[in-house]
Formats: structure tokens, C-alpha cells, sequence
């Protein structure tokens, strides 16, 4: 078999790829070694900036997105048992985010290649890359119990963290820089239509907590809990004490309680990860596979999606005039996007959550820090500004 870009992972990043590359005449394949219902279903992130918004729309995979997603002006900032309403549409001009969950944005992005027979191969096994430093890379794979060879010209690793693409680079090649927090979240998802309209970061004594949701009839939330908790230990009685506990405010807001959908409920520890470069010969490395972000600043899915719009426009240069400028760029260019966003979600991490070495002092530091957020102008358009997310020519 032979493409022009070998894509390795059918998650946002490979799939978005695959579909912007398609619009420019550049053909690829997507190999995925999960089902297509288990992609499709896999609970992930669901708050979508306004680059994303703007690039679903622009490409024409954001109708149902527009149709289904929850527009939100604002966030809500709780600490000392009073919230605080962070205007992001009036601090940044107008921009917002949009509340639309990523297996929905997968789902969007698999019919929309398939209808354009774009070939997706699910469920193909013992994937491996070859000849990464020739003009000929290879992918290897096994589908239907056959072994398969796949050449192309670059490939695409699109397949996460624990993927097979970053490994595959040469010992010696990569800077690792990495940091492991103390905790973790337990995240839900209840059967139960969201208690606010917006998003609400708590900082409380006893833990970070977030309401946030899924649609009108689902609520996914989050607390603070150690990473080496057995979710069997949280029942749901458990549970929803703590939020109650955690979100309350001294004007009495009420928490909407409902079923916990077992599909929705985990602990996720809680680390930073980035690698550079995030490209090495013909391979190119995107998001999760190149970086991973706290989920404080929801920035884990965007920022994917940002890597493969640089990576397309530098492959349609390369198609289009046989120039590598772009793509001898294409990690110098992410580089920049990802460590403000990995700054942004270490600034929210560090100031919404309590560590176990914390005492008074440090304690009180992040209550005069969220203070200032919630009573200063210019530190609210920072915490704005970032969160939806800054704009795609921001560094040009």
C-alpha cells in the first residue's frame, strides 16, 4: 500500500489531519488500533476554544457542533464560598468557548472522512514505523490477521502518549521535560442537566472542584482526590458529599444530583509532558504524542488540533512547490503555542488545587491570587485571553 501521508491514530488529531490535507488534494490513510465504537465513544475533553470552533466551522465539520454545542461567555471562578464571573466574551472582543465533547468532534470527523471515502482502518494491530530519516517511510500493521506494509512520504503520529510514533525516534534525539503533580482528579458523569450555565473552578480547604457538563441533560464533574485512590473506594454517596461540600456557597447554591454513568467515572493522575523537537526525518509528531497538559486549562484537545493546522499548511506547501520550509519549521512553530499553554495550565493548576506540603502561607498566597484575578481587569483578560484561547497568528 502506498500514500502520501501515513496518519497513526484516529483520535482528534489524526482525524482533523486527514480531513484538512483532503482539502488540499493530499491523499492519506488512518490507522487506528482500536474499534471504530470504541473511538467513538471514549470520554474525553469537552471544551473547545475559539481556534477550534472557528476551524471545525471554516472546514465544514461544525454543523452539528453549532446545532448541539453550549456557547459560554464567561467562567466562574469559587473560592471562599463566593463565586466569581470571569467575562471572557467582553474581555477578549467577542471570543468564546464551546462546550461540545471530543467524542463528538470524533464522531463528526470519522463520518465526514468516510463520506468522502476517506479510508480509516480500525482495528489494525502491531503497528510500527520504519525508514523515519529516508523520503520513504514505512508503516507496518496487521489487519484481519495479514501483515501489512504501508509506505508514504511523512507520517503523522497522531497515536497519544502511550503510542508507538515518539518511541520509535532514536535514543538521544528528544528533550523530555516533565512534572508529576500530587494528586489526581475523579471525574463523573451524571445523568442530571448541569446545576450553572457556565463552568465553575472551585478552590476549597479540602480540594479542587469543577462543574462543568456534557449537554443539556448531562453534568460531568471533578474533584481532587490522590492519585493512588481506588475508584472502588468512591461510592456515589461519597461522591457527591464531597461536591456538595466543595461547590458550596454562603448564598446556598444547590447542586442537582442524578445517576453516575459508569462509562463517565475516573481518576486521572495529574502530570506535564513535552518533548522537542516534535519531529524527527519524515516523522511528525501531535498532540498527546508530543505533549500533555494539565486538564485544568482545557487545553489538551485544542492544542492537538493546533499542531495538525501547522502541519497541514507545511504539507501543502511541500505538495504544492516541493519546499520543506514549513515543515523544517513545523516543531519551532508548535513549540511556542504549547509552552504558553503549559504554562497557563500549570498557573491554573497551581493556583485551584491544594498540595500535600502546603501550609498557611502558601494557602493564603492562592487566595490573594484568585482575589486578584476575580477583582483586577487585566489579571481576569489574562486567565480570559488563554482560555479561549489565543489566536492562531498570535506569534506571527
Amino acid at each position: 500500500m502506498h500514500t502520501q501521508v501515513g496518519i497513526i491514530g484516529a483520535g482528534p488529531a489524526g482525524l482533523m489531519l486527514s480531513h484538512l490535507l483532503h482539502l488540499e488534494g493530499i491523499k492519506s490513510i488512518v490507522l487506528e488500533d482500536r474499534s471504530r465504537g470504541y473511538v467513538e465513544n471514549r470520554i474525553r475533553a469537552g471544551v473547545l476554544e475559539q481556534n477550534t470552533v472557528d476551524m471545525l466551522t471554516d472546514s465544514g465539520v461544525g454543523e452539528r457542533m453549532k446545532r448541539e454545542g453550549m456557547v459560554h461567555h464567561g467562567v466562574e471562578l469559587r473560592f471562599g464560598g463566593q463565586g466569581h464571573r470571569i467575562d471572557m466574551y467582553e474581555l477578549t472582543g467577542g471570543r468564546a468557548i464551546t462546550v461540545y465533547g471530543q467524542h463528538e468532534v470524533v464522531k463528526d470527523l470519522i463520518r465526514t472522512r468516510l463520506d468522502a471515502d476517506g479510508q480509516i482502518l480500525f482495528e489494525a494491530e502491531a503497528v510500527s514505523v520504519h525508514d523515519l530519516d529516508t523520503s520513504t517511510p514505512k508503516i507496518h500493521f496487521q489487519k484481519d490477521d495479514e501483515d501489512q506494509e504501508l509506505t508514504c512520504d511523512v507520517i503523522a503520529g497522531c497515536d497519544g502518549f502511550h503510542g508507538v510514533c515518539r518511541p520509535s525516534i532514536p535514543e538521544g534525539v528528544l528533550t523530555v521535560y516533565e512534572r508529576k503533580y500530587p494528586f489526581a482528579w475523579l471525574g463523573i458523569l451524571a445523568e442530571t442537566p448541569p446545576s450553572s450555565e457556565e463552568l465553575i473552578y472551585t478552590y476549597h480547604e479540602r480540594g479542587f472542584a469543577l462543574h462543568s457538563m456534557r449537554s443539556p441533560e448531562l453534568t460531568r464533574l471533578y474533584i481532587q482526590c490522590d492519585p493512588d485512590d481506588d475508584i472502588q473506594d468512591w461510592s456515589d454517596e461519597r461522591i457527591w458529599e464531597e461536591l456538595h461540600t466543595r461547590l458550596a456557597t454562603e448564598e446556598g447554591w444547590a447542586l442537582t444530583e442524578g445517576p453516575i454513568l459508569e462509562e463517565g467515572r475516573s481518576i486521572t493522575p495529574m502530570r506535564s509532558f513535552l518533548v522537542e523537537p516534535m519531529q524527527y526525518g519524515r516523522l511528525f509528531l501531535a498532540g498527546d504524542a508530543a505533549h500533555v497538559v494539565t486538564p485544568t486549562g482545557a487545553k489538551g484537545m485544542n492544542l492537538a488540533v493546533a499542531d495538525v493546522r501547522v502541519l497541514a499548511q507545511a504539507l501543502a506547501e511541500f505538495y504544492e512547490s516541493g519546499r520543506t520550509s514549513l515543515l523544517d519549521r513545523y516543531s519551532e512553530t508548535c513549540l511556542h503555542r504549547v509552552w504558553r499553554a503549559q504554562h497557563f495550565s500549570w498557573w491554573m493548576t497551581s493556583m485551584l488545587h491544594r498540595f500535600d506540603d502546603e501550609d498557611v502561607f502558601r494557602h493564603r498566597l492562592q487566595l490573594a491570587e484568585l482575589d486578584y484575578v476575580a477583582s483586577s481587569q487585566t489579571a481576569a483578560a489574562t486567565l480570559a485571553e488563554n482560555y479561549v484561547g489565543l489566536p492562531m497568528d498570535y506569534w506571527d
